[in-house]
Order: structure tokens, then C-alpha cells, then sequence
């Protein structure tokens, strides 16, 4: 599939048309010959085969290879724990860091930590902006922005840290399907406008570089930019599924601080991320919230030993960077392969069912949305969490739905789309197997008409389901 053509040019992921591209310093300066086909397989073979994984974008993937490598850290550590903590432990977490260093192409090595989560990431801003309350720097009512479709734990971050604070906390409500960036700068900027009423001042935009659910990648250096023409104090990009799925660069982007998940898109064991903070005064006062005896002696120091736990994640980084660089064009050519595959797998999907896609091509990276037939008749949440669990205990297929309102007028609507991923173990057989489950719940549909699936789904043993179930089967036999 990779090397098929595609009719949409190469995406601009940082989600702005007039961005640069700088380019990346290779991932490792060993020479190993290129990946075959079987080789990635198999380097993926602990995943279960009857399931069609086109999830990638919940927790990642990890190859065996590096698994194994993760292994022998963890036994060099169990064997000798003192001889490990005082030789190999802060060498290796360095090590790690100028790599991530030189990955996203940070001016100074001390703006990067490696933390074990972009969760972690956002409590150690979030818990800064707090204090800037307490300690009266910022007044009571002062602004936070923060996209509608953060990501959950990061709305809940806000809540606990900037709302109880004292701040005044406004979303940027985004349309979904998108059509293009302009819609969410337009959208971005009203809330600004909003966040600015009255003579307060806005002291954090907080911006996802992808969303997670819906997923668009949002033109971050753009916002980042309007930010620092309407005089925000500061910016965090939640990047959770940024490296290894979009493109990185720090003095590009231009944010105060980012941080990126490396156990999603970038092979690492879980869990693992970096969080980048733009070398400046504030930074000084930036803490892990896990306090060890390492307090005060500045973030990366402070991230790198947080009590006796299990550090072979951090570790590892240096192979997994050999790790991708085995394929054809390293993490660049890995992402361009990605969005291609999953721009073509949406489009496919979206023909036979005849729905649409939840964003154009360009503004999306390596997970796209993909409307569900209308007559699955999905109207809730709960819905599509039940239509997930279906489609994974009775058709091993792995993928989220998510639910989309419809708005006042809209008649049969899609609300239900799925977001699928694309990553390099997946392959079309995957999509099919999706495409043939769904189309087995509309053929439900169609053939009882007044009620969804769900009903059909929930119907005890009874006269009637075993009727219905004669008539759906019988209207498979016309679709296969």
C-alpha cells in the first residue's frame, strides 16, 4: 500500500500550510538494513491475531524486539539495584533526553524531562498556574482557554488545578466534521475575544496539536501565534499523540511548553512522554508533583528519579530510535506511509457505506474519522460504547466510536463516527474486516427497520429475535 499513489499532496501536520519543514537529524547513526515485510510482522506477533488492532492511537504498540531490550534493563536492575542507580540510571536518562532533544529540535537540553505520561506533563504546568494564584501573581478570575475536545484527564487537570485555583476557565467549542483550519482559528479566536472581556487577561491557552476524539490535527504554530498577538501569557500544547504521528519542532511551533506521548506513536514500552519547556525565568518554578530528594534541583533532574520505581521506559529510548530507523526513510518516512494508508482505509470505508469523513485529508495525521451508516441509529454516548464492545467480543475488531449530536433541523444525520488508526503492523485485511462487521449490523437494520441494531442487539431469546435473526441472515446471504 505504501507505495501507491495518492491524489491529495503531502499534509502539512503541523496543521498550517505555510509551514517549514525543517530536516531531522537521523535517529541513529547505526547502519542496519531496512525491514522486510515478515520482519515487522513478526516483530508484532505477540499482538492477538483475531483481533483487527486498528486502534493504534489508545495505547500505542511495542515491538519484540524492544520489549526484550526492556527486559534485560529490568533484570540489570533487579540484579544489582545500587550499581544500577548510581552508574547506569542518570547516564542512560541523558542519553534518552538528548536524542528527544535532537528529535524535536529544542534549543537547550535542560528544556526537556521525560516524564511518564503527558498527563504528568500537564499537573506540572497546571500545578504552576495554580500557584501563580495562590501566591497572588495571577487574580482571582484570570483566564484559561482550552479546546472543547481536550482530552479528558487534561479537563479534569484544569478543573482540579485552575478552577479551585481562583481562574476562569473558557472552551473553544469546534465544529465537527471540519472543513477547514479556518474554522477553528475563527472559533479560537471568539473565545479569546470572550477570555479578554472586561480588561482580564488570559494566562494559558492550553491546545492539543491532534484532538484524541474527534481527531483533527489543529494548526498549533498558528494559534500559538494569535496567542502571542493577544498577549497570552503562556501556551501548553497537549501533543499526546504528537511524536511519531505528526511533525515536532519546537522553535517551529514556538510554545512555552509541549509534551507528546512516545508510547503511542513512537514504539516505546508504556508509558513514557517528554515535556518541553521553553527555557525562560518561569521555568525555574516548574516541579514534578511527586516530590523526591531531588526537589529543587530543576525539572529534568526532578523527573528522573521519583522514587524506587520501574525507569526502563526512559531507558529504552536509544532503541527504539535504532528501532525506526530500520525503516525506509526512518520516522518520516514511517508517518508519511501512516497517513497515506489511513487516508486511503478512510476514504474506502467512507465510499461503501456512503458517508463521509469527519475531516479533510490534510488535517489529519495517522488517525482519521469515519462516518457509520446513519441506520446503525447511534444517539448517545452509551451507544457507542456499546457498538465498541460488540464489534469487539463478536467480530475481533478494535476500534472507537464516537457520537456526534445532531444539531437543531439536521435529519438523518451520521452521528456515529469511528476513529481509525494506521500503524505499520496494520494491513487492508484489517479495514475489510471492520467494513464486513458494520455491514452486517446494517443489513440488521435494514431488514427491521423501525428499530436499531441495538434493540435487535438487546432483544431476549424469543419468537421474535429468532425471526429476526432468519431475516438477517438471509439478507447476508444477498450482501456476501
Amino acid at each position: 500500500m505504501g507505495s501507491q499513489s495518492h491524489p491529495h499532496p503531502h499534509p502539512h501536520l503541523n496543521g498550517d500550510s505555510n509551514t517549514h519543514i525543517p530536516k531531522k537529524p537521523k535517529l541513529s547513526s547505526l547502519s542496519s538494513s531496512l525491514f522486510t515485510e515478515a520482519e515487522i510482522q513478526n516483530e508484532f506477533n505477540h499482538h492477538d491475531p483475531t483481533v483487527a488492532r486498528i486502534n493504534n492511537g489508545s495505547f500505542g504498540c511495542c515491538p519484540l524486539s524492544i520489549i526484550q531490550s526492556q527486559q534485560e534493563l529490568q533484570l540489570e536492575f533487579l540484579r544489582q539495584p545500587d550499581h544500577f542507580y548510581f552508574s547506569e540510571l542518570k547516564p542512560g536518562i541523558l542519553k534518552s533526553r538528548i536524542l528527544l532533544q535532537r528529535l524535536i529540535n529544542a534549543h537547550h537540553l535542560d528544556e526537556i524531562s521525560i516524564v511518564d505520561n503527558a498527563t504528568t506533563a500537564a499537573a506540572i504546568v497546571l500545578q504552576n498556574i495554580a500557584w501563580s494564584f495562590a501566591e497572588g501573581k495571577f487574580n482571582h478570575g484570570d483566564v484559561a482557554i482550552m479546546l472543547h475536545y481536550a482530552y479528558g484527564a487534561v479537563k479534569k487537570s484544569i478543573e482540579a488545578y485552575v478552577t479551585r485555583a481562583g481562574g476562569h476557565v473558557i472552551e473553544v467549542h469546534l465544529p465537527f466534521p471540519v472543513n477547514s483550519k479556518d474554522e477553528i482559528v475563527f472559533e479560537f479566536r471568539k473565545a479569546l475575544e470572550r477570555g479578554k472581556e472586561n480588561g482580564k487577561k488570559v494566562r494559558l491557552a492550553v491546545i492539543d496539536h491532534i484532538t484524541s476524539m474527534p481527531s483533527v490535527v489543529i494548526p498549533v504554530k498558528e494559534l500559538v501565534r494569535i496567542c502571542r498577538e493577544e498577549g497570552v501569557d503562556q501556551v501548553f500544547v497537549d501533543a499526546a499523540h504528537g511524536i511519531g504521528c505528526t511533525d515536532v519542532d519546537m522553535q517551529d511551533i514556538g510554545a512555552d511548553f509541549y509534551t507528546s506521548n512516545l508510547h503511542k506513536w513512537l514504539f516505546c514500552p508504556p508509558s513514557i512522554a517528554f515535556l518541553y519547556c521553553r527555557k525562560s525565568p518561569g521555568c525555574i518554578d516548574l516541579h514534578h508533583p511527586v516530590v523526591s530528594n531531588e526537589y529543587g534541583n530543576g525539572l529534568a533532574v526532578e523527573s528522573a528519579w521519583i522514587g524506587t520505581r520501574d525507569y526502563s521506559a526512559q531507558l529504552v529510548v536509544p532503541k527504539v530510535f535504532d528501532f525506526v530507523n530500520r525503516f525506509e526513510g526512518g520516522i518520516e518516512g514511517i508517518k508519511k506511509r501512516n497517513h497515506e494508508n489511513v487516508v486511503e482505509m478512510g476514504q474506502m470505508l467512507a465510499k461503501a457505506w456512503e458517508t463521509n469523513l469527519g475531516c479533510p485529508p490534510e488535517m489529519c495525521a495517522s488517525m482519521i474519522m469515519v462516518g457509520l451508516p446513519a441506520c446503525l441509529g447511534i444517539s448517545s454516548d452509551l451507544d457507542t460504547l456499546k457498538l465498541r464492545t460488540h464489534l469487539r467480543e463478536k467480530f475481533g475488531v478494535e476500534v472507537p466510536i464516537y457520537y456526534r449530536a445532531p444539531k437543531d433541523g439536521e435529519v438523518d444525520v451520521v452521528t456515529g463516527y469511528a476513529r481509525i488508526s494506521y500503524q505499520v503492523y496494520n494491513k487492508v485485511e484489517d479495514y475489510h474486516k471492520f467494513q464486513d462487521a458494520i455491514n452486517q449490523l446494517v443489513a440488521v437494520s435494514c431488514v427491521l427497520g423501525y428499530f436499531s441494531w441495538f434493540r435487535y442487539h438487546e432483544l431476549p431469546k424469543s419468537e421474535e429475535k429468532q425471526t429476526a435473526e432468519m431475516q438477517v441472515a438471509g439478507q447476508n446471504n444477498k450482501l456476501s
